[in-house]
């Protein structure tokens, strides 16, 4: 559009929601403050969109988050009103504890507190007016946070208030009892709400004997969905951990194998063995062998990942194990029998002959995903035997594109010169899947064969 000056630019590409050109606009130099068409600063523009991508390159463009608007409000005081975990963290930008004052924090605070014990609904009822029904729906934003949008009388938000307390307090250094802030999370333990993860992540950032005390308690508790919070919480201290905080992994993981001896609950039980496997605990192997044959799939899923360490060796009774598991009757089973029969889990990257064989049967599975896992695992392996060859050549006309690169990628892998046609047989592929790895064993294979790294 080149008739119009950059900042013109600026608010026709924030108005359309693009965001590489809101990033270009003001590294040329355009106005991160510039105003929309409704007067107020394009940040507000973005915040009324609930757009947090284009909010946040405003916010590291220079836009004044803090900046006090005609109404009394600010860009991150409306971002807050919104009930957007995603927003507000794009808005609020870096160090709000020291940039914003106190009473600005306690007005956020105060504000997101409100939101979320009155209901997003009532709230909306009492600024609105309105006595019909609400309309809600879930929705997945962009930074992989779920939770329900509400609209009512004109106006619409997120019911995203209790996580967006919860981050607030700890970027203003405000640490509330443990049992408040898991309170959040606990009536949202079954639709994946971005409150419960919030909740379990902050939590999992607190350390010291007390927290310990607190969380070891819930072991015991009678109601599973809190005993499903502390596994939660326990991955996330474990995902969080930092070098100076690796004694508390030990103690974690000698708690995990402690507990999973005996948690009743099939689904808190899958949880703990999520967390605990891949730690390399003594007692591992011997937990997986425990829960193979466990009523709930999702525990043998978990069981399986038990009977694997990556470039380790495993015992006759873990492998024969899993031979068992690639025929349990769900899907989900076979899957994670499938992703541990791959390479990686052996020292030296080689199939036994008789995982070679399970993992032919599971590449013929009805459920995609156990192909795609089995795919992955012959393909990565040193099996260069007929059999294994001729499935992977199969593939190529399977429906699935994943399934078709998986064999494109093994045939470049093992220098086949039908890996060049094999390549053109994938057809197009997102933006995502252009930049996956298997795409660019095409161009190494070039290389080895002596072609130029570019040629068709």
């Amino acid at each position: 559009m080149p008739s119009l000056d950059l900042n013109d630019r600026l608010v026709t590409a924030v108005t359309a929601g693009d965001a590489a050109t809101v990033r270009a606009c003001l590294e040329q130099g355009a106005a991160p403050d510039t105003p929309g068409s409704d007067g107020l600063p394009l940040l507000c523009t973005a915040v009324t969109e609930f757009d947090h991508l284009i909010a946040g390159i405003l916010v590291e463009g220079g836009a004044d988050q803090d900046r006090e608007l005609p109404d009394g409000s600010t860009p991150v005081l409306r971002a807050v009103d919104t009930g957007s975990p995603a927003l507000v963290g794009a808005v609020l930008g870096d160090s709000p504890g020291l940039r914003i004052p106190k009473a600005s924090q306690r007005q956020l605070l105060d504000l997101a507190r409100h939101w979320y014990e009155t209901g997003a609904v009532e709230e909306l009822r009492r600024r609105t007016g309105a006595t019909g029904p609400a309309i809600k729906r879930r929705i997945d934003e962009a930074d992989g946070d779920t939770l329900e949008e509400v609209s009512l009388g004109g106006l619409t938000v997120r019911a995203g208030h209790g996580a967006v307390l919860t981050h607030l307090e700890w970027r203003f250094g405000v640490l509330p009892p443990f049992a408040e802030v898991m309170a959040r999370a606990v009536p949202h333990a079954e639709d994946g709400d971005s409150a419960w993860f919030a909740a379990a992540y902050h939590l999992g950032l607190r350390r010291g004997p007390r927290v310990w005390s607190e969380l070891t308690a819930l072991r015991r508790h009678p109601d599973p969905t809190h005993r499903r919070f502390l596994a939660t919480v326990l991955w996330y201290r474990g995902f969080l951990v930092t070098v100076d905080r690796e004694s508390d992994v030990a103690q974690d993981v000698d708690f995990l194998a402690s507990w999973a001896q005996d948690e009743p609950d099939g689904h808190v039980l899958a949880g703990i063995l999520d967390v605990y496997s891949g730690w390399g605990h003594p007692d591992q192997e011997a937990i997986g062998l425990r829960y193979t044959n466990h009523p709930d799939p999702r525990v043998r899923s978990e069981a399986a990942v038990c009977l694997s360490r990556e470039r380790t060796a495993r015992s006759d009774a873990a492998t024969s194990a899993l031979l068992r598991m690639a025929s349990d009757p769900e899907p989900e089973v076979r899957a994670a029998v499938a992703q541990m029969f791959n390479p990686r889990f052996t020292p030296d990257n080689q199939l036994a002959p008789a995982i070679r064989d399970a993992l032919l049967l599971l590449l013929r599975d009805d459920a995609l995903w156990v192909r795609r896992h089995a795919a992955a695992a012959l393909a990565l392996s040193e099996d260069r035997t007929t059999p294994t060859l001729d499935a992977l050549l199969a593939l190529l006309d399977e429906e699935d594109k994943d399934l078709r690169l998986e064999a494109a990628f093994a045939l470049a892998l093992r220098d086949d010169p039908r890996a060049e046609q094999a390549y053109g047989r994938i057809g197009p592929l997102d933006s995502f899947s252009e930049h996956d790895h298997r795409l660019f064993q095409l161009w190494r294979w070039r290389c080895r064969s002596g072609r130029q790294p570019d040629q068709a």
